[in-house]
């Protein structure tokens, strides 16, 4: 019995489905405050996502005539299914995930990517001319971030170098990796993975869908791209996801780069977490927005294939070579 308890705290509290969503609440609102600060705005209050998520599922979902309506309404509900799950292979408290094993990088990853292609089905399910254009746009956002999101993963794995039971010099556990770090310190304090590190920071913003490298949901020339005919509960879901996958990508880079840290307190310990999650924001999220104009889609392209790509290549070179 206590066994199920604790599980179902794992799954539904912490590390999973409120905290995660109470996190993704307070990090799209401090992002939608600094933006407003840094342009002299007064902007709006920290909840204010929240309350538009909540507006949003009490209107009515109207479903396109020409849609395929189970996927057009289960896309959404999978994409935010699979971001929860995610949060579960994360040990962001000593170490402790509630799923763990030799594969979690690569599970990640797959799970990370089947958020996108559910956005993309969702999109192509509408039968909207602005969704198919926000499609193809997204498939190439994505294409251009998963060759240096890759790349950094190889390279924290290479770096760990606890060697599995089938004896390959790679760990893709996260626990693996949290535990390495808390007995040679965090990743970044290692100078030939800072350009890694770099690239990740890079990364998440795309991996979000943030400005300036929102070009699948441009308002102001696709009409919100591919959540252009969505409304009611099934958009208040993909807001949500938006919302939760600013928390994961934060948490992500804390667990790669910044693991292994522990005051022994736990209560300070997920205070320093939040905090750091927020930092994170500001740096890979609020400051590009507001300092940024949107990229072209071939200027995304072209961004992550080379300086990015470059960044987490140097960092799997210098591993590679034992630097």
């Amino acid at each position: 019995m206590n066994i199920l308890l604790y599980n179902l705290f794992y799954l539904l509290v912490f590390p999973g489905l409120l905290f995660c969503i109470l996190m993704g609440v307070l990090l799209s609102g401090l992002d939608r405050i600094l933006v407003a600060r840094m342009q002299r705005r007064v902007g709006p209050p920290l909840l204010q996502n929240w309350y538009d998520f909540l507006k949003c599922m009490g209107k009515e979902t109207i479903i396109p005539r020409h849609a395929r309506r189970t996927v057009y309404l289960f896309a959404p509900v999978v994409g935010f299914g699979a971001l929860i799950t995610i949060s579960l292979f994360l040990p962001v408290l000593n170490g402790k995930a509630a799923f763990s094993g030799n594969s979690d990088l690569v599970v990640i990853l797959y799970l990370l990517t089947l958020v996108s292609v559910c956005g993309m089905v969702g999109a192509s399910a509408s039968g909207s001319p602005f969704a198919g254009v926000g499609l193809s746009r997204e498939m190439v956002a994505m294409i251009s971030y998963e060759l240096p999101f890759v790349l950094v993963m190889l390279s924290v794995s290479l770096k760990t170098v606890a060697l599995n039971p089938m004896g390959a010099p790679l760990t893709f556990s996260l626990t693996e990796i949290w535990n390495y770090q808390a007995a040679h310190g965090p990743l970044i304090c290692h100078w030939s993975l800072i350009p890694a590190a770099l690239a990740m920071l890079f990364v998440i913003p795309c991996e979000v869908g943030m400005h300036p490298f929102d070009v699948a949901e441009a308002e102001t020339e696709i009409c919100e791209g591919m959540l252009a005919e969505y409304s009611g509960k099934p958009l208040a879901v993909y807001k949500l996801t938006h919302m939760v996958k600013m928390y994961v990508m934060c948490a992500l880079f804390y667990v790669l780069f910044l693991g292994g840290l522990s005051t022994g307190m736990a209560a300070v310990d997920v205070v320093i977490f939040v905090l750091v999650c927020a930092l994170l924001t500001f740096l890979t999220m609020s400051l590009p927005h507001a300092v940024c104009a949107r990229f072209k889609v071939e200027q995304v392209f072209q961004f992550y294939w080379t300086w990015v790509a470059a960044l987490a290549l140097v960092s799997l070179v210098l591993v590679f070579f034992g630097l």
